[in-house]
């Protein structure tokens, strides 16, 4: 049964542990307090609380809690709410904001959570003191620097995150796979990171973000990238070692959601692949980097726009992902797992290694989570070697495909980073299964 005193109530502390408590809520109260008498303005039209209030009423909210008992601290918390009230109904200006009301309940909720953590109580005074003072660049960046199109995107992975993932059934329909809820999870995953990679390629200048727009769009499917970019070569429109820098940027992006798979599938794999995926993407990206900065300038609107990067919006688009990409990596991923674990049923081991090598010349991390979810928390060389086989598989793929579409210059450029950073990251997995 709920009971309130057992859940408000700290441990009594002693005397200098009460006053450490008193003192550090004062502290907090006065930090916020400090902004808010910044901003409250003089004469009859201020704003209701200062300084002093919100120092006095983080101290009230720690004496509160510091007597134990709930129904003191219930109090207390109603009563700010009903000054934060009253002030609000008696505010005549002409856009009268809560931000003031609210604050002044939080501290005092802050000024209760001193006696029970002083760790948190300051972080949370600290953060509503930066978010308080940080009022017009907070306005700026939701009204100005924001697009329509970002910030559907922003509610629509924060749904995704917050509403859809917890509710989703966290069981495996067969086997091992088919788990919706590390389906929905992956597919956050990979609109997080792509979102991240929009809004820093929009800090950037033309040829750095080539390289930020191939990161992104190598979480979706990096072969389709290495072929979109080779196009670009064929047809004249962009050089050959910029286009290769973003085509092995891509392929840092590979590194990475390969670690994101384990994580999502197969914890137990992070302790064997985080250091040749980390060690693989340095090497890429590093590799990368070099290619992208040293290519001839080339205009800004063919450098950005031109091409297309795979499961990304369009040019001149303003949305941070795109959902319908990303969901089909997604039911891929889902759908070679399905295939895989098959064929690992009907064949056995060999079953597993033919589907993995046939599933990573597709995409290789749906051949990969194919292997994670098949396997157990011990891990040994032997369940390795269809990791390392299908990186090598996909690495031939990824060459075939830049020679075909982009030739021999394209092919020129990319292929040695591409197998250095393969064959670094081979290695290591061996090393580490071992």
């Amino acid at each position: 049964m709920f009971d309130a005193a057992t859940v408000f109530a700290p441990a009594q502390p002693s005397l200098g542990g009460a006053a450490a408590v008193l003192v550090a809520a004062l502290g907090c109260g006065l930090l916020v307090g400090i902004e808010r008498e910044r901003r409250k303005g003089s004469g009859p039209r201020r704003a209701f609380a200062g300084l002093r209030t919100f120092a006095l009423t983080s101290v009230m909210g720690a004496a509160a809690a510091l007597t134990g008992v709930a129904g003191l601290m219930v109090v207390g918390a109603l009563l700010v709410a009903a000054l934060a009230l009253v002030a609000y109904w008696r505010d005549r200006s002409e856009d009268p904001g809560s931000t003031t009301e609210i604050a002044l309940l939080l501290t005092y909720l802050i000024g209760v959570l001193s006696a029970w953590s002083l760790p948190l109580a300051a972080g949370m005074a600290v953060g509503l003191t930066a978010m308080l003072a940080g009022r017009k660049s907070l306005h700026r960046f939701a009204s100005q620097w924001l697009s329509p199109g970002e910030v559907r995107d922003g509610i629509i992975l924060a749904a995704l995150v917050l509403m859809a993932l917890p509710l989703v059934p966290d069981r495996a329909l067969w086997g091992p796979v088919l788990n919706p809820h590390v389906i929905v999870q992956l597919l956050a995953l990979l609109l997080a990171v792509q979102s991240l990679a929009h809004l820093s390629g929009r800090l950037l200048q033309a040829r750095e973000a080539v390289a930020f727009s191939a990161l992104a769009s190598g979480f979706v499917s990096s072969t389709a990238t290495i072929a979109t970019l080779g196009l670009a070569v064929r047809e004249g429109r962009s050089g050959a070692r910029l286009m290769a820098g973003g085509a092995l940027m891509s392929c840092v992006a590979t590194q990475m959601q390969i670690l994101l798979v384990a994580a999502a599938v197969q914890p137990a794999w992070l302790a064997v692949l985080w250091l040749p995926a980390l060690a693989g993407a340095a090497l890429a990206g590093g590799w990368a980097w070099w290619m992208v900065r040293g290519a001839p300038p080339e205009p800004a609107e063919d450098a950005v726009s031109s091409p297309r990067m795979e499961g990304l919006p369009g040019p001149g688009s303003d949305r941070m992902f795109s959902l319908w990409g990303a969901g089909a990596v997604a039911a891929l991923l889902a759908g070679i797992q399905a295939l895989v674990h098959g064929l690992d049923l009907w064949l056995g081991q060999a079953g597993l290694i033919a589907g993995t090598l046939v599933a990573s010349l597709a995409d290789l991390h749906a051949a990969l989570a194919a292997v994670f979810a098949t396997s157990g928390s011990a891990l040994s060389f032997a369940d390795a070697v269809p990791v390392m086989l299908a990186l090598t598989v996909h690495a031939g793929s990824k060459s075939v495909t830049a020679g075909l579409v982009g030739r021999w210059p394209y092919l020129r450029w990319l292929a040695p980073g591409l197998w250095a950073h393969t064959a670094l990251c081979v290695a290591l997995i061996g090393w580490m299964a071992s």
